[in-house]
């Protein structure tokens, strides 16, 4: 570049080139006084304005990599990350409703002023008063408090408004139920290859470690495989869910080919199931499918659905079928009332309650085992194993926080289930939002028995589920259009297939 064009493009862009100048004089000075990290950081930040800019044009883009991003992030297998675990999410979450309001015309920021949402900002006002408790007497703290916040509280309302907004048409809906089947599909993929071939060596190395004590059992003779998830609890658990949705979007469904998608997916999903040895997860099966019969209004599909389950419930409970497979044989002692270790957990809970008396507000979201003195009174709360997610808010908020959680989540499930019983018209919408309720009762079955509600993956596609519930009354008059249209394509289709082969009959009959 010549000293005559360099100087026409720095009058045209002078103020890009002062920013990017400074930008770099500011590099330097931070490479000398602080290091090469914050020096990297500094670089980074044209590249970051770049992709924030670059998702003005591609939010849905975006929105994808969401999904994608969050069904990955507790896959040990993925290479170690700077920074903590379920910031890219929240920065992608973010991201997406500050775009939102930027382009505030074209946003259906009117859809989110419903039941789900107002429930939602009663729980997160809940949880930001917990700012102020310490009980514990250690003192206030707020990074450690939105820590905790952030994760039972806050991440609920982002799901909220990003699925609300950017769930905004049938074909949408469409893509994320298929790429979501394809997500699980590849899960169950992956805990087949884990059984059958073997793990990374980052998950043995974890199976070895941190997972040890949970997941290598009965005297080592039995593993339970973890797929992506950050364990076997959270992956059996959002795998049965997985398959109560798929398979009521299955046998619901019109269209032929997201008929067969769904079924299998579905099957594939409830086959997965077993080789986490979680056996929490057959009963958030049964609980999902039960649901349904409910939701169904139709006898021709709930007398079939309650025999096959209780068949299923039958043959695990009151016979030895597959009893030579350990998983299964793991499965079977969910129906023991003799189990070890859920005795273990009834005596843990009686023990939490006596010091849960005293502590009406719960110990704080800012207490954990790592800021607890040992001569404090609530060291064991702070210390001990929580094994379900509602134990783990009874804990942290109390007997008025964990009511109120309860009443917020009933009022939610029930909002969403009678959109679906007495809103939609459409019978196949009316499957999919039955599909979405019913995981979502599943997997808070799950979060009774496991710590697994507000993990990653299953936060964001269940509780974005239910978000998707109470849009569907807004779509439904295109989904009819746009289910018309994929029938009278199919119908097309076969037509001319019918056709072609009277033509070749005709042609051979000649001959």
């Amino acid at each position: 570049m010549n000293k005559l064009s360099f100087s026409t493009y720095a009058k045209e862009n002078g103020g890009r080139v002062s920013l990017l100048f400074l930008l770099f004089l500011l590099a330097l000075y931070e490479f000398v006084t602080a290091g090469f990290s914050t020096f990297a950081i500094i670089c980074c930040i044209p590249l970051v304005i770049v992709v924030v800019l670059g998702t003005f044009q591609r939010q849905t883009s975006m929105f994808w990599t969401l999904i994608i991003v969050n069904f990955f992030i507790m896959w040990h297998g993925k290479p170690p990350l700077p920074i903590p675990t379920s910031v890219p999410n929240e920065l992608i979450q973010i991201l997406l409703i500050a775009l939102a309001i930027i382009n505030v015309k074209e946003s259906k920021f009117e859809r989110c002023g419903n039941l789900m949402f107002i429930t939602l900002a009663v729980w997160c006002g809940f949880i930001t008063l917990e700012v102020l408790n310490d009980t514990c007497g250690i003192g206030i703290d707020v990074a450690a408090w939105y820590t905790t916040a952030r994760s039972i509280a806050f991440q609920l309302m982002y799901i909220f408004i990003v699925f609300t907004i950017y769930i905004s048409n049938p074909k949408i809906l469409t893509k994320y139920l298929f790429l979501w089947g394809a997500l699980a599909l590849f899960a169950a993929f992956w805990v087949w290859k884990q059984q059958y071939l073997g793990f990374m060596a980052s998950e043995e190395r974890w199976l070895m470690t941190r997972g040890s004590n949970t997941h290598i059992i009965q005297g080592g003779t039995l593993i339970r495989y973890f797929s992506l998830y950050s364990d076997a609890a959270n992956f059996g658990i959002g795998i049965a869910s997985t398959a109560v949705a798929f398979l009521i979007f299955g046998i619901t469904s019109k269209i032929k080919r997201h008929k067969f998608f769904f079924l299998t997916t579905g099957f594939v999903c409830a086959w997965a199931m077993f080789p986490s040895g979680t056996r929490t997860a057959i009963a958030c099966l049964m609980a999902g499918f039960m649901a349904y019969v409910f939701l169904s209004k139709s006898f021709k599909i709930a007398i079939p659905v309650t025999i096959v389950f209780a068949l299923f419930i039958f043959i695990l409970a009151f016979t030895t079928i597959g009893q030579g497979n350990q998983q299964i044989r793991r499965m079977r002692s969910a129906f023991d009332k003799n189990d070890a270790s859920a005795n273990q957990r009834s005596i843990n809970q009686a023990a939490m309650k006596k010091y849960m008396a005293e502590a009406p507000w719960g110990i704080g979201l800012a207490v954990g085992y790592k800021n607890v003195p040992a001569n404090n009174k609530y060291t064991f709360m702070a210390t001990v194993a929580p094994d379900s997610e509602y134990v783990f808010i009874w804990i942290h908020t109390g007997i008025i926080g964990i009511t109120l959680f309860l009443i917020c989540t009933v009022i939610m499930i029930a909002g969403a289930c009678w959109i679906v019983l007495f809103r939609l018209k459409s019978p196949s919408l009316r499957g999919i939002g039955a599909g979405f309720c019913c995981a979502m009762i599943s997997q808070q079955l799950g979060g009774y028995g496991n710590q697994v509600l507000m993990q990653f993956p299953n936060c964001l596609i269940f509780y974005g589920g239910l978000a998707i519930v109470y849009v569907l009354p807004h779509i439904e008059n295109e989904w009819i259009a746009y289910e018309e249209e994929q029938l009278a394509k199919e119908a097309e289709k076969k037509r001319l297939k019918e056709e072609k082969k009277k033509k070749k009959k005709k042609k051979t009959s000649r001959v």
